[in-house]
C-alpha cells in the first residue's frame, strides 16, 4: 500500500554524513544495541528517498517506546504519527484521515522497541562493514514476512545515520538522518493520534 510504503519509509536511515577515519572498525551488535537503549528521546531533520525516487524533507521525533512523529515540510505536508501501538498517515490530499495501521505489522517497531536486543535469534540477516560504516538488516523472527529494516551506524561512538525499510511487497524506502539531539524534552501530545484526527478535521 503505497500510504504504508511511505510510512515504512521513513525512519528509526541517500549517504550524507556517513564520513569515517582508516581506524573506524565494525561495530558489534552488542555495541549497536547499546547505543539504541542509550536514548529515550531523539530529534532531528530527515531526508526520505521515496521508491518512486522523489525526495520529502521534514522532522522527527522519536519517543521510545513506540512512539514515532514524521512532520513532512511543504509542499507534502503530510504527517505520520506512531503511538498506542499503532500508526496513523494523514494526508493532505485525502478526506479519509488518517489511515491506520497496527505498529507491529512494521519493521520500524524494531527500533522503538523498550529494550532493543539484535543478538535475538533470527533477528538480524545481514551484518557487515565497508569500511567506514556498520549495517545491520533486521526483521521480526516470528514475522520475517512482515518486511526488515536495514540500519547504516559510523562510530566510534555509535551514530544512527540512514535506514532503507523493505516491506512486505519488496518495496524499499530509504530514510537519512542528520545530527540527532538525544535525550531532549518532547511532549507525549506529539504521538496522540486521536487529538491530531480531529485537528485535521477542524
Amino acid at each position: 500500500m503505497k500510504t504504508l510504503r511511505l510510512l515504512l519509509l521513513l525512519l528509526p536511515l541517500a549517504i550524507a554524513a556517513l564520513a569515517g577515519t582508516a581506524q573506524a572498525q565494525q561495530l558489534s551488535l552488542a555495541e549497536i544495541s547499546r547505543y539504541l537503549n542509550s536514548f529515550t528521546t531523539a530529534e532531528g531533520e530527515f531526508t526520505q528517498i521515496n521508491a518512486d525516487g522523489t525526495i520529502s524533507t521534514g522532522q522527527i521525533y522519536i519517543k521510545r517506546p513506540g512512539r514515532i512523529r514524521f512532520e513532512y515540510n511543504p509542499p507534502d505536508g503530510s504527517l505520520v504519527i506512531a503511538g498506542g501501538g499503532a500508526v496513523a498517515i494523514f494526508d493532505p490530499q485525502s478526506d479519509r484521515n488518517p489511515e491506520r495501521y497496527p505498529l507491529a505489522e512494521t519493521p520500524l517497531k524494531i527500533v522503538l522497541e523498550a529494550n532493543v536486543d539484535l543478538s535475538r535469534s533470527g533477528m538480524v540477516t545481514e551484518h557487515s562493514f565497508d569500511g567506514t560504516a556498520t549495517t545491520v538488516t533486521a526483521q521480526d523472527p516470528q514475522r520475517p514476512e512482515l518486511g526488515s529494516i536495514q540500519m547504516k551506524f559510523t562510530g566510534s561512538p555509535a551514530e544512527l545515520r540512514q535506514w532503507i525499510v523493505t516491506d512486505e511487497s519488496g518495496t524499499r524506502t530509504t530514510v537519512i538522518l542528520g545530527d540527532l539531539a538525544r535525550n531532549v524534552a518532547i511532549n507525549d501530545a506529539r504521538f496522540n493520534i486521536i487529538a491530531e484526527t480531529n485537528r485535521w478535521a477542524n
